[in-house]
């Protein structure tokens, strides 16, 4: 997969292309990039993803406090999973939003992308204040000759799929159903920084994790099973996030205790995948007491990540 910024696109070959944020590349997102694959492929046309960044909602609404399942890292890092052509990156700002919708098609998709067939999912909306929709669309095609493909969307469990939902269970801490839906594990990205190196006084040394995008969304407080690869090796581990209420913390941390590990990762930038959540963050009385919880919380993990195949 071959990631570009928009203004330096300069592909004359024609292509087939899917528009949106995918964040979070859920299932609905994936059934869409596998008919991308597929049409790309009886047609003979380059697949494009094409996305936008910032999200539109941060700039529209001018709130840098919205929440993203995924940066945009992380987001190139699972499209290569995907064997795509290309990922390419719109820059969105207010000029940008104030496209009429025949000026995006017009310029954006056909003029500069080639497309020759385009495929978008349910209730999509686009051009100024998004009130085109796949009416528009498909005449657009008809003008433009391009093809069009709508998908329905994904449900489980008779709920329909969408990045709205994960956030939703990501923060009430429903990991294992976000899970489902994204057909991977949530991963967060951070830097190991020093702590106040308590854990390590405790008995159970933790890597202290300063995640590295403003945006990112971040789960319930709580003690969840994580795994990371670590200078190519995988590790377990549980992870604590919240505000340490035993010692009275008032700024919320993310601290991981990996099972096996003992060498120094200060500095190093690593990438987490939570497996599932096993309590709240909760006060004990004594240091003592939270010990014990702890060495539970290890065993319960253990056996866990023991009996559970885990692919990373």
């Amino acid at each position: 997969m071959i990631t570009k910024q928009f203004k330096e696109y300069n592909s004359a070959e024609p292509s087939v292309v899917t528009v949106g944020t995918f964040d979070g590349i859920h299932l609905g997102h994936q059934d869409i990039i596998n008919k991308l694959q597929e049409i790309s492929k009886i047609k003979k046309l380059k697949s494009i993803v094409l996305s936008f960044f910032p999200h539109p909602k941060i700039v529209l609404q001018n709130n840098s406090d919205i929440m993203l399942i995924n940066s945009l890292d992380e987001k190139i890092d699972i499209l290569k999973k995907h064997n795509i052509d290309y990922f390419v990156i719109k820059d969105f700002d207010i000029a940008f939003s104030r496209l009429t919708a025949i000026e995006f098609v017009r310029d954006i998709l056909v003029n500069t992308l080639n497309a020759k067939h385009i495929i978008v999912g349910y209730d999509h909306h686009f051009g100024r204040n998004r009130d085109a929709s796949i009416i528009q669309l498909k005449e657009f095609g008809d003008l433009y000759e391009f093809d069009v493909t709508e998908l329905s969307p994904r449900k489980l469990n008779d709920v329909s799929i969408s990045s709205t939902k994960i956030r939703e269970l990501l923060l009430i801490g429903d990991i294992e159903l976000a899970n489902k839906y994204l057909n991977d594990y949530f991963m967060i990205t951070g830097i190991v920084v020093k702590g106040m190196g308590r854990g390590k006084h405790l008995g159970f040394p933790t890597a202290n994790i300063k995640i590295v995008d403003d945006n990112k969304l971040i789960p319930k407080n709580g003690v969840y099973i994580v795994v990371s690869k670590i200078d190519s090796k995988t590790y377990y581990g549980m992870m604590n996030i919240g505000n340490n209420p035993t010692f009275k913390d008032k700024k919320r941390s993310i601290e991981i205790h990996f099972f096996d590990l003992n060498y120094s990762i200060y500095d190093k930038k690593i990438r987490i995948k939570i497996i599932k959540r096993i309590r709240d963050e909760k006060e004990f009385e004594t240091p003592e007491l939270l010990i014990n919880q702890l060495q539970k919380d290890r065993n319960t993990s253990l056996e866990f990540t023991y009996k559970n195949k885990i692919e990373i």
